[in-house]
């Protein structure tokens, strides 16, 4: 069967090219209704990765964050109709120390190979999760950006040490809002203190203990453990205030994405004998125990409306285009494709 698919030729340049699909035994056909923009997606829609990247990895279709509907499946895993989250990872092989998300041989989706932006998405059953059936869509269309602040809360856990009375989260932004709206979540007794830029949303951080803008953190503030939610040319003043408020021994997770080096304040890690964190996309485990975690704590998928941000309904190519350019001047929230290709 052919199926459309809606690649980036070059930036802000899409294209519609047909693709093959096989019907076959070993692979699920999905239907993709729902699509978020991810800042990534943004990096190669504006042309804002190095030259070299863009040759290398354009044309690809785009979207890395998305839920259909099954239309197929031989194994019988699923039902027809049912609503599922994609997994973009792409694993080809297991190692027994190296999660799926960090080995090299892995492909990920909208990174070098095809994502999400198709009319019919094929893969396999263990790279889709079933999701409940009163989720919000709009809200379920970004649980891949949720998981990876939960794989990034799990490394954490396995990794600090058992003191953590409080921890400090630093971005303004959807990272920083997921990160510690989960924090606050799994660990209720947890201090969680958000640091920003912007006030007004800071606002919007009502389930933390306290919000501080990034110049007005009382001096007197220490936490035992950060998370670097800033990325970009903010990443590494967020890790050096990090630096300055933590305790010894304290552990810092580096989730923000950056394009330039970091400078950090390498005397004072040594000093304090902290350890610093790395944390990058997530594996089906991660999927399966946060859909887990929205069953549980429904009141999740009620803060995370808010920051649903553009709702763009998208019927042919010039839709995408708009939806992407309307997400370039969002102040926060996730811009969703409503797909009704």
């Amino acid at each position: 069967m052919l199926n459309a698919v809606y690649q980036l030729k070059e930036p802000r340049q899409f294209e519609m090219v047909f693709k093959d699909i096989t019907f076959d035994d070993k692979h699920i056909i999905v239907r993709p209704t729902y699509l978020s923009i991810c800042n990534a997606d943004q990096r190669y829609y504006q042309g804002l990765r190095p030259k070299e990247v863009l040759k290398q990895k354009l044309p690809m279709a785009l979207i890395h964050e998305a839920v259909g509907r099954v239309v197929y499946d031989p194994s019988e895993t699923f039902k027809v109709g049912d609503f599922v989250v994609m997994i973009p990872n792409l694993p080809y092989e297991e190692d027994e120390v190296i999660a799926e998300n960090y080995l090299r041989s892995s492909r990920f989706r909208a990174s070098g190979t095809d994502g999400f932006l198709q009319e019919y998405v094929s893969t396999t059953a263990d790279r889709i999760v079933r999701l409940p059936d009163n989720i919000n869509p709009l809200v379920a269309a970004f649980t891949e950006i949720v998981s990876v602040s939960f794989h990034a809360i799990d490394r954490f856990v396995k990794t600090a040490h058992v003191r953590r009375n409080s921890v400090g989260v630093w971005g303004d932004g959807n990272v920083g809002y997921i990160t510690s709206l989960l924090l606050k979540t799994m660990y209720p007794e947890m201090k969680v203190y958000v640091m920003g830029m912007n006030e007004s949303k800071l606002n919007d951080f009502t389930f933390a203990d306290e919000t501080y803008l990034v110049n007005e953190i009382p001096g007197n503030l220490h936490i035992d453990h950060g998370f670097e939610c800033v990325g970009g040319n903010g990443a590494h003043r967020a890790i050096n205030q990090i630096i300055d408020y933590i305790n010894p021994e304290g552990t810092i997770a580096i989730l923000g994405v950056s394009e330039d080096l970091a400078p950090i304040n390498t005397r004072m890690v040594l000093e304090k004998g902290l350890k610093i964190m790395g944390s990058s996309r997530s594996g089906r485990n991660d999927f399966v125990n946060l859909v887990e975690l929205y069953k549980k704590n429904p009141e999740i998928l009620e803060y995370l409306e808010n920051i649903v941000g553009e709702q763009i309904v998208v019927r042919e190519v010039r839709d995408i285009a708009r939806a992407f350019e309307k997400d370039i001047h969002k102040l926060i929230g996730k811009t969703i494709m409503v797909w009704e290709k």
